[in-house]
């Protein structure tokens, strides 16, 4: 008897491919693959930033307790939660690209077409961020901080969208992640007004 559903190629399950992974932890490729699954199943055209957060909040809990208290964090995956439901489905037609942050090549990770994991470039850049961030730690991998500092550095994408409407002051976040140095430096402020 055949499967209702074909399956698929190992590449297009929402897994972590071999480029994907480099410089990821094994928490944070999990994360990564949440990620991809969840946009699969919901059937937006891109992985992106939103879709990055909402795996991440649901797996770490060291960046449940940097985010903030239970109502908050409450707050927060009610409006991730909604997406699939109503809020963000504006989004499924268009890519996340504010064009706040230099392009990432599209190979970090994995491009492609509608429904099969592809990453808006945002996330990419997201994720690069994370490794670099990882990098100047002088640590073998990154982890959900990592992911989160580079998920708030830009302030319009999506994930910092739903961070503020969930009460959520992403800017007060990067400075808790990262100190005062953080990733709302100079260049990225520059970057971010003059547009």
């Amino acid at each position: 008897m055949q499967p209702r559903i074909p399956r698929q190629p190992v590449q297009d399950q929402g897994g972590i491919h071999t480029d994907d992974d480099a410089g990821l932890g094994a928490e944070l490729a999990a994360v990564v693959a949440g990620a991809r699954r969840r946009a699969v199943r919901d059937g937006d055209r891109q992985v992106d930033t939103a879709h990055l957060l909402h795996s991440l909040i649901e797996s770490d809990p060291e960046v449940r307790a940097v985010i903030g208290d239970a109502p908050q964090l409450a707050r927060l995956l009610g409006y991730l939660v909604q997406r699939s439901i109503g809020y963000g489905l504006r989004w499924q037609g268009g890519v996340e690209d504010s064009g706040a942050l230099p392009a990432v090549p599209q190979s970090v990770p994995r491009a492609g077409a509608k429904g099969d994991g592809a990453w808006s470039p945002v996330a990419a850049a997201a994720l690069e961020y994370a490794r670099s961030r990882a990098r100047r730690r002088t640590a073998d991998r990154a982890d959900g901080t990592d992911l989160l500092a580079g998920l708030v550095v830009d302030p319009e994408s999506r994930a910092v969208e739903v961070l503020e409407r969930a009460g959520v002051a992403s800017r007060a976040l990067a400075v808790r992640v990262d100190g005062d140095d953080g990733v709302w430096d100079a260049e990225t402020e520059s970057r971010t007004s003059s547009r």
